[in-house]
């Protein structure tokens, strides 16, 4: 297996109680929106303290970044349909599922991200890299099928195809 493949397939970094409060987390902000969310709302739903939750999260922002990029990474699994092109639909229809159940909570992670510079890091590292490299996973598994050749995996592909597989 490739290591960009590898990094498809990683655990969760959070332990099973953080993915718990991430996953009450998600389900509060799909229910509520993220003005109407509260840490302690979330602590009390979790069944856990204020302070076991800003221990780990230091903000709102962190908590609802870390719940959404946690909650995407579990569903974020490369297709295999067999080719190139039914792999790339495949995507798109995730993207867009994603998209559409996560709306308002993409649009609060956005907002939180231009205000603060270390939630912008970790949206790179923790968000976009993971979809780049499950792209990179669907283009190399092309390569092994010989629907494309390695020499046509470029960054400038990257800055081409996330617009293509959203619109």
């Amino acid at each position: 297996m490739t290591q960009t493949a590898d990094r498809c397939e990683q655990a969760s970094p959070w332990s099973a109680r953080e993915a718990e409060i991430l996953a009450v987390t998600l389900a509060l902000l799909q229910e509520h929106g993220y003005d109407q969310l509260t840490v302690e709302a979330v602590a009390n739903a979790a069944r856990a303290s204020k302070a076991t939750v800003y221990r780990r999260w230091p903000s709102k922002a962190e908590l609802v970044l870390a719940a959404f990029i946690e909650g995407v990474r579990q569903v974020a699994v490369p297709p295999n349909t067999g080719t190139l092109r039914g792999d790339l639909l495949r995507l798109g229809e995730i993207i867009s599922q994603e998209c559409g159940q996560h709306a308002g909570t993409i649009r609060a992670v956005m907002v939180e991200v231009s205000r603060h510079p270390a939630l912008n890091d970790a949206l790179q590292h923790q968000f976009l890299d993971q979809r780049k490299a499950m792209i990179q996973h669907v283009l190399h598994q092309a390569v092994d099928r010989g629907e494309i050749t390695e020499d046509v995996i470029t960054d400038e592909l990257w800055d081409l195809l996330p617009g293509y597989l959203i619109f």
